[in-house]
């Protein structure tokens, strides 16, 4: 066929289109004699893609080639620009469709294929230069460009053998020349040519002694001959000498000596080993940053000097000594500790800890007044805190505090331990976990293997010894809160708060005296996690949700999970040691994620603001649409809002779906009290069971039925002992089926009749035999074989089935909801994951049960009801029905990602054809394999299906599952309502509150900065040695400006305009780097070295925060 196009139908076709008609030839395809095609394939450059190419075949006799080229040159499909005069009957007829023939629209033009580029042009270029970076780095294994007959220095005629890897140049010198010029560099690593190549060698071995205390000293004091020194380069011996003469005094001991030029001692008397402050530096980095342990470190140093395994002498122990020393005194520095007149031992509680700098602190960046702030500004001066457990940070019971104390345990996040012991003493075994939550707290709460940890700020880290018992989280809450102000409102989140905050008061009376309080509840709002929430029942949704709470914003909770993410890299080495060493390295990992959380606050602040401001506006429309449709019930709504929002304890919660039906408790006892009445008038009984006792006998045979089958399916791969189980159930079951039977003979000898002529099934189990109550029998069954009004109880007894069936279904679907997601990213270990999925059985077998309950009580209600669906009352219940629930926002969400999704998978496929690939045009317009991918996902998490998107909310979830009144409709409007008020309500507050946070930043870095300075004025210059004040005030102004040039940087990064990820800055917006000068071109500003330490920290380095920004 000549040219193809898209099929056009009746309308849609207009008077300039293109036409062109096939021939014949084109419809019988092609002859014998057309030429044939071969295809290739090509394997890409990179051999992941292969490239296919067609390759005509020409025929191989003369005569047949003449003939092709004469039908290739006969007539071919002509285009006509007018259009027909009449349209093809048929085309768009339900008749007859061809497709063979019609309009067409000529497919446009290709565009030409943009150039290739590779993602790393460097990388694509080296392909062709490998042998020639190969042969450099072969060709310094040699002498290269180095003389081998005389020493490059002046005046020396010495042969040269010696050459230093680590001076510029890689020059050849004699070994005197070499050992001179090392003086001042004595850990370089050097190598000694042998005529053949080179091996390794020591300036030890050159004769180079390292003279410490001052130069020229006239009676020097050799060190130990083994002295070993250990730096960046690898392990090396060195031979120094110690100051032995007159000036001993003034220079110090040899560990001062040592300390002083930059090499920290493994011991104080002595010293044999030294480890630079370069390597500390360096490796306390990547401890921080990669969480390397110091095994990997030390093997490290090793395989870098003996790669082929020589012997060298083991410092793996002094090593991890002076690791800990070292991280130690620099938490003590950063500090001010050594500024202090009261010296390290007047370190008080918590005082090495880092504090959250956008968090509420009086005196410090409230301003003045903030206590009498008006009730609708109060929510900008609350303090958010949240507790939780991270059950990855575990610990063998090696060592004892006594053989390994902690340096400084209780000077920052960790409680103080000597009276925490001594209160945990006093504290038995706590059975208080409840069912309400289906998380980490119940999965691990009262085992053995349950230790971890609570909350993190100052002295708010505490050892759990078994799960989360009350008494360890209501010692580390009261000690956390005597860091913060009294007079402060406190939201308080916890994943299982809505047990943990009961009797709390009286229980916070009961501690110790060190951290004893008397709090009053009116400041403090108890609430739980918005992941977490969802595993939680509808009434603890409804009393301790974050997103109906007035003044929370968008803070979500989960703030203290993040920085357990980040410790999980710790927590496999952390396991094995002491109590000491794991707290001293836990609270420097806590306080490293408070400093990187410090310095990009500003940034992070920015990115919510803005998005916090995009979606307000939204949520504003939405909402005024919403409420001028219904501006005639605003005002009781909003009324309704108001007075619960005052008194949640005395007024009706405007968020909850209200039911008025009974339960069956309610119904039993109802009946049961007008059958006792029947008896005091004196009407006769027909047997000493009741008749609503008979239903519900019926009723609760088959509920066993329902479980039994539930527990069968489950079953079906067990053991011998859940079969024989099985077998008990089932002859429990038979023996009341029995006792039943009796029964019906009086109150429904009809329903004994339609049993007789039911054919007898051989096979039949008990959870499947037909128990016959009213409702399975027809009317006219019902009025010759049944007593009267016996039907009525079981329409009374099903219609609270519905009810009550309906609701746990409710209750179990939001706990399922969570479920699989908490067992993929939480359950560790085969233990951890057992228990989980014994608690995600169980709840799929209370879903099912519910659901079954509720299909089998609208079932009968729709036999009672003549199969008249209309006189049920209730929805039928499909299988479809029985789904969770998502909020609009994380639906709203869940599509934004499915979008960008679908974008990137067009992105991809764009560039694969650019690059040859050979793709199906029509596969850019598609989203087929996005959704079909996100389906996938959400299958395997079995937590809700990606059609949720697209599809409406489960009618379960509409309102108390009765139909079609006007009460109802009004329920349905009223919380709708309230929850879209809700929304606009919290990013508002959200905009507000990260506005309020922003300023305390900067009041706060200037607090910091302030303080410094203040510190650097305390020297007293004069009374203290010249050097260590001159260092002194050297670091406190430094860390003044530190905090001066963070508070700076905020400013540019609140107020500069936002050119979006990926590209760079406008000019003079206060990018720390100039443009051009990185070599990637890359936007992101690296924090430098500011504090000369090492580690680019400034004054802190480590730890998570107990204080949540308002913005989590």
């Amino acid at each position: 066929m000549g040219r193809r196009g898209k099929l056009l139908r009746g309308a849609q076709r207009t008077a300039d289109e293109d036409v062109f008609t096939p021939t014949v030839a084109e419809f019988l395809g092609p002859t014998p004699d057309a030429p044939v095609d071969t295809i290739m394939e090509q394997v890409s450059a990179d051999g992941r893609r292969a490239h296919p190419e067609v390759i005509p075949v020409e025929a191989p006799s003369p005569v047949k080639r003449a003939r092709i080229s004469t039908q290739q040159s006969a007539e071919r499909v002509t285009w006509n620009a007018d259009p027909l005069p009449f349209e093809p009957e048929g085309l768009n007829g339900e008749r007859y469709d061809m497709d063979l023939g019609g309009f067409f629209m000529p497919k446009p033009a290709k565009r030409a294929k943009k150039a290739f580029k590779p993602s790393d042009q460097v990388l694509y270029d080296f392909r062709p230069l490998r042998d020639e970076y190969l042969a450099e780095l072969i060709r310094l294994d040699g002498c290269g460009d180095a003389s081998e007959d005389h020493c490059p220095t002046p005046g020396c005629d010495a042969t040269p053998t010696i050459r230093c890897t680590q001076c510029f140049g890689g020059m050849l010198y004699c070994s005197t020349c070499c050992r001179e010029m090392h003086s001042l560099n004595p850990l370089h690593v050097i190598e000694r040519w042998n005529g053949i190549f080179f091996e390794r060698a020591s300036l030890k071995e050159l004769g180079l002694r390292v003279q410490l205390g001052h130069a020229g000293c006239s009676h020097p004091q050799p060190g130990h001959k083994n002295f070993v020194v250990l730096d960046v380069g690898g392990i090396h011996e060195v031979a120094v000498d110690f100051c032995g003469c007159e000036r001993e005094a003034d220079i110090g001991l040899h560990r001062t000596q040592l300390l002083r030029r930059r090499w920290f001692p493994a011991t104080h008397d002595d010293p044999r080993t030294a480890i630079t402050f370069r390597l500390l530096d360096v490796y306390h980095t990547q401890t921080l940053q990669a969480k390397t342990t110091a095994y990997d470190y030390y093997t490290t140093l090793e395989k870098l000097v003996a790669g082929a395994g020589q012997a060298l002498p083991r410092r793996y122990r002094e090593f991890l000594r002076v690791t800990r020393l070292y991280r130690h005194l620099l938490m003590l520095k950063r500090g001010g500790r050594g500024h202090s007149s009261r010296g390290v031992s007047g370190t008080t509680a918590g005082e090495l800890a880092i504090r959250c700098p956008a968090c509420p602190r009086p005196e410090v960046n409230l301003p003045e007044g903030w206590e009498d702030a008006p009730p609708e500004s109060r929510f900008l001066y609350v303090i958010f805190l949240a507790l939780d457990a991270c059950f990855r940070l575990k610990r063998r019971l090696v060592s004892s505090d006594l053989r390994d104390p902690g340096l400084g345990t209780g000077w920052a996040y960790f409680v103080e331990p000597g009276p925490y012991r001594e209160y945990l003493l006093t504290v038995t075994d706590q059975e208080e976990m409840s069912t309400c939550s289906g998380l980490a707290a119940l999965d691990y709460a009262n085992t053995k293997f349950s230790r971890g940890y609570s909350v993190t700020g100052p002295t708010g880290v505490g050892d759990l010894q078994k799960g989360e018992r009350y008494a360890n989280m209501d010692y580390v809450f009261a000690s956390l809160l005597r860091w913060i102000n009294s007079c402060l409102r406190k939201i308080v989140s916890y994943d299982i708060v809505c047990q943990w905050f009961k009797k709390l008061v009286e229980r916070l009376r009961n501690l110790p005296s060190l951290i004893r309080l008397h709090i009053i509840l009116e400041f403090f709002k108890f609430v739980i996690p918005k992941m977490h929430i969802h595993a939680h029942t509808l009434l603890c949704q409804l009393f301790f949700s974050l997103n109906y709470l007035p003044g929370a914003g968008q803070t979500d909770g989960e703030g203290i999970e993040r920085p357990w993410a980040n410790l999980g890299g710790v927590a496999t080495s952390t396991r094995e040691m002491g109590p000491g060493s794991r707290h001293d390295i836990l609270d420097d990992h806590f306080g490293s994620w408070n400093w990187w959380k410090l310095v990009g606050i500003a940034a992070l602040i920015r990115k919510r603001l803005d998005n916090a401001k995009r979606e307000r506006v939204v949520q504003e429309d939405s909402f005024n649409a919403f409420t001028a449709e219904q501006k005639e019930r605003v005002p009781g709504w909003e009324k309704m809002v108001s007075d619960f929002e005052h008194d949640p304890a005395g007024n009706a919660n405007p968020y909850e779906v209200k039911t008025s039906a009974l339960k069956e408790a309610d119904v039993r006892l109802r009946l049961a009290e007008g059958e006792a009445a029947s008896v005091q008038r004196g009407v006769p009984a027909l047997h000493d069971v009741s008749p609503s006792t008979f239903i519900f006998a019926g009723l609760d045979l088959e509920e066993e039925q329902r479980r039994l089958r539930v527990q069968v399916a489950l079953k079906k791969a067990g053991t011998t002992s859940q079969k024989i189980d099985i077998i008990a159930m089932r002859r429990k079951l038979s023996r009341g089926i029995a006792r039943f039977r009796k029964l019906q003979a009086t109150y429904t000898p009809g329903a004994l009749q339609a049993l007789s002529r039911r054919p007898a099934a051989p096979e039949e189990v008990p959870e499947d035999t037909p128990l016959m109550l009213p409702s399975a029998l027809t009317k006219r069954e019902r009025d010759a074989g049944c007593i009267a009004a016996v039907h009525h109880v079981e329409v009374l007894a099903r219609d609270a089935q519905c009810s009550e069936a309906l609701m746990k279904l409710r209750n179990q679907l939001h706990i399922k909801s969570r479920f699989f997601t908490y067992k993929e990213l939480h359950a560790r270990h085969q233990g951890a994951n057992t228990r989980a999925r014994n608690l995600v059985a169980r709840n799929e077998s209370k879903i099912r049960l519910h659901s079954e309950k509720y299909q089998a009580a609208w079932e009968a209600l729709w036999l009672l009801a003549e199969k008249d669906a209309s006189k049920v009352g209730w929805r039928k219940l499909r299988r479809e029905d029985v789904r969770t629930m998502e909020d609009p926002e994380e639906l709203s969400k869940r599509q934004a990602q499915r979008k960008r999704q679908a974008q990137r998978h067009r992105e991809k496929l764009q560039r694969m054809m650019q690059e040859g690939e050979c793709l199906d045009p029509s596969e850019l317009d598609s989203d087929v394999d996005v959704d079909e991918r996100m389906e996938e996902d959400a299958d395997d998490e079995m937590v809700v299906n990606s059609a949720e998107n697209v599809r409406e909310v489960s009618w379960i979830w509409l309102g108390a599952g009765k139909t079609g009144t006007d009460a109802e409709l009004e329920d349905a409007l009223r919380i709708e309502w309230t929850k879209a008020r809700a929304r606009c309500r919290r990013w508002k507050e959200e905009v507000l509150l990260l506005e309020e946070e922003y300023r305390r930043v900067l009041v706060s870095f200037e607090y910091e900065a302030g303080r410094w300075e203040a510190r650097a004025k305390e020297i007293k210059v004069g009374v203290v040695e010249v050097g260590f004040a001159q260092g002194a005030i050297a670091y406190a102004l430094k860390q003044a400006a530190v905090y001066r040039d963070l508070a700076t940087r905020a400013t540019v990064t609140m107020t500069e305009i936002h050119q979006g990820r990926g590209r760079k800055r406008l000019a003079g917006a206060g990018s720390a780097r100039a443009p051009g000068d990185d070599e990637s071109d890359s936007d992101e500003d690296e924090d430098s070295d500011e504090d000369g330490d090492g580690d680019g920290d400034g004054e802190n380095g480590g730890g998570a925060a107990s204080e949540d920004e308002g913005d989590e």
